[in-house]
């Protein structure tokens, strides 16, 4: 395991992102919840909020900026949260994010069409 992997998992260093919490008070994230950045990262910002800001361009799942960052998933919801109390990022749930369906009734005709070929 490398230096970086250690430091990482780390129980200190991980104190010290979060500042002492360990748990995102009133933001609730799940695991697929679409992170989107709304601005860039500034002088002096936690290197953690400045790497999701740069990361979350687009759409990003909270699994997958774990996975990047190389943190818990616990850790990076408390992240999240401040960036979201700032109104640095948005977040959506991936339902949110998807087009309409279409209606039923147009469903009923192409299978009916495809049954026919």
């Amino acid at each position: 395991m490398s230096r970086g992997e250690l430091d990482r998992e780390d129980p200190d260093r991980l104190y010290i992102v979060t500042g002492g919490r360990s748990r995102a008070a009133a933001c609730r994230l799940d695991a697929v919840t679409l992170i989107v950045a709304e601005s860039e990262p500034v002088a002096g910002m936690q290197s953690e909020h400045a790497e999701i800001l740069r990361m979350c361009r687009g759409p990003v799942a909270v699994v997958e900026i774990s996975a990047k960052l190389g943190l818990p998933v616990s850790v990076v919801r408390i992240l999240l949260c401040d960036l979201l109390d700032s109104g640095r990022v948005t977040a959506r749930h991936p339902s949110s994010a998807t087009t309409r369906l279409p209606d039923p009734e147009t469903l009923k005709q192409v299978l009916v069409g495809l049954e026919q070929l």
